[in-house]
């Protein structure tokens, strides 16, 4: 089930939030939270029933190994740490088993010219968020940070269906105190029309502005056989609002579902491509992700502390496992290569102290980001060095409507954007992205400004029923893919 689906909208979060405040008003705390992790399993079995005991296997085995880490369970004979690796390795192979294992047979079939046919599993829906989400879980139960005895509990923080399929990946500590908040057990209407605010923005992100550069991105990278340099930078483009848009799309309408229910999940996203620099980008573009990466990966490998050379390499180890995280492929090994490197070169540029003017290192980072982002999309090698060459090398074109008056420049003038089926409204939906990026404020800082008043009851009212009308396809998430 889609967010943005005439189903969530008018029945299931509808539904849900009634009911479960209905229980909570008959004081049957513990038969609202029951409900909440059955609505969120039929969320999640929405897409494929089959994958239902996967889940369910998964949170089972992870409470008791949480629980044994955390000393609820006394009469465990083997090492705290020896249970940990088991943990973390059990759910690693369960990722790399859907996930990876068509990637690993390619490339041994390639490398020692076998012919092992591949198993061409079906992706589980949301398996790296809630792998991930269940992990940390672990490693927080190893530091005995949580103390979880109530399955329901603990099947509620993995399953909560507004973070469960694309996230925020959020810890243990974040979400269990809410629950268990007397002031959180009944109808707040400030966090609801916050929450039907915040929804109504992600949903618009998505639906009008995500769905629209989609198409031109798709047409670019995967059906273009050529492409001229004004198609290559419109594709590029696309891609990197479209990702943008779509992803914290999702977080937004996941933060305003929740907050429906008075849980408040962390922010995701804040004006990443107002960056200044890729540290600085990587600080505002899935945060909870970048969390994770620091704290169970980067610093367990021993961070900044041990010399320049050991935080190199330490980089360049967390990005190119979270680019092998995104997707198995070489494409996204390279994205997260790409990124170490400039990580890396970021680290030695502060160690000696440069700086440039502030217009030009954000000019600097978002050419970065944009073109990191074509092997982030491109499907083969093939597909991303030919957007790139275009954009680098291509014949640069004009409309033939210009030819009259600007032929004295000297260029090609044709059907521009023929090859990516776009016209030149292009032009006006990206500049109306970028002036919507760069210099407005996002949706974290506009909803600690609101107040439930008749300019922003319009304001929601306006966008949602936009959006709502504009819902004339089903388009699913791009981090559903990851």
């Amino acid at each position: 089930m889609l967010f943005n689906s005439y189903e969530f909208i008018f029945f299931f979060l509808p539904l849900s939030f009634f009911i479960y405040f209905y229980l909570l008003n008959k004081r049957l705390a513990t038969g609202a939270k029951g409900f909440l992790v059955f609505v969120s399993l039929f969320f999640y079995s929405w897409w494929n029933i089959g994958y239902l005991p996967l889940i369910l296997t998964s949170m089972l085995f992870n409470y008791v190994i949480g629980n044994s880490l955390n000393e609820n369970f006394q009469k465990v004979k083997v090492s705290k740490k020896t249970l940990l690796v088991f943990g973390i390795t059990a759910n690693i192979a369960l990722l790399g088993y859907f996930k990876y294992s068509d990637f690993f047979i390619e490339n041994f079939n390639l490398a020692s010219g076998s012919s092992i046919s591949l198993l061409h599993l079906a992706l589980p829906l949301a398996i790296s968020f809630f792998t991930f989400q269940q992990i940390a879980y672990l490693v927080d139960s190893f530091k005995n940070e949580t103390k979880e005895y109530d399955f329901l509990n603990y099947a509620l923080f993995v399953t909560f269906f507004p973070q469960l399929i694309a996230g925020p990946i959020v810890h243990h500590n974040e979400m269990m105190p809410q629950f268990a908040n007397k002031w959180n057990l009944a109808k707040n209407y400030k966090n609801i029309a916050a929450g039907l605010f915040i929804f109504s923005i992600g949903l618009f992100k998505k639906v009008v502005i995500a769905d629209y550069f989609a198409t031109y991105a798709t047409n670019g990278f995967d059906k273009a056989e050529v492409l001229n340099m004004v198609e290559a930078w419109a594709t590029s483009l696309s891609y990197t609002f479209q990702l943008y848009f779509d992803f914290s799309g999702y977080t937004d309408m996941a933060i305003g579902a929740a907050l429906l229910f008075n849980i408040k999940l962390p922010i995701n996203f804040n004006s990443p491509y107002k960056a200044t620099s890729i540290q600085d980008f990587w600080r505002r573009w899935h945060i909870t992700l970048s969390r994770f990466l620091k704290d169970y990966i980067y610093i367990p490998l021993g961070g900044n502390k041990k010399g320049n050379f050991r935080t190199y390499n330490n980089l360049l180890a967390t990005f190119i496992l979270g680019g092998i995280w995104h997707g198995a492929g070489w494409t996204f090994v390279f994205w997260g290569f790409l990124h170490a490197i400039a990580l890396i070169i970021n680290h030695i540029w502060k160690n000696f102290n440069f700086h440039m003017p502030r217009i030009v290192a954000w000019f600097i980072t978002f050419n970065f980001i944009n073109i990191t982002w074509i092997f982030f999309r491109a499907k083969e090698w093939d597909d991303a060095l030919r957007v790139l060459k275009a954009m680098l090398f291509g014949e640069f074109m004009l409309d033939y409507h210009w030819q009259e008056k600007l032929h004295f420049l000297g260029v090609g003038f044709g059907p521009w954007l023929q090859n990516i089926y776009a016209d030149k409204d292009i032009f006006g939906w990206l500049l109306f992205a970028i002036i919507l990026t760069f210099f407005f404020k996002n949706s974290s800082e506009l909803s600690k400004n609101f107040k439930p008043n008749k300019k922003y009851l319009l304001f929601t009212t306006l966008i949602l029923a936009y959006s709502i009308l504009d819902m004339n396809k089903v388009s699913e998430f791009l981090y559903f893919n990851f």
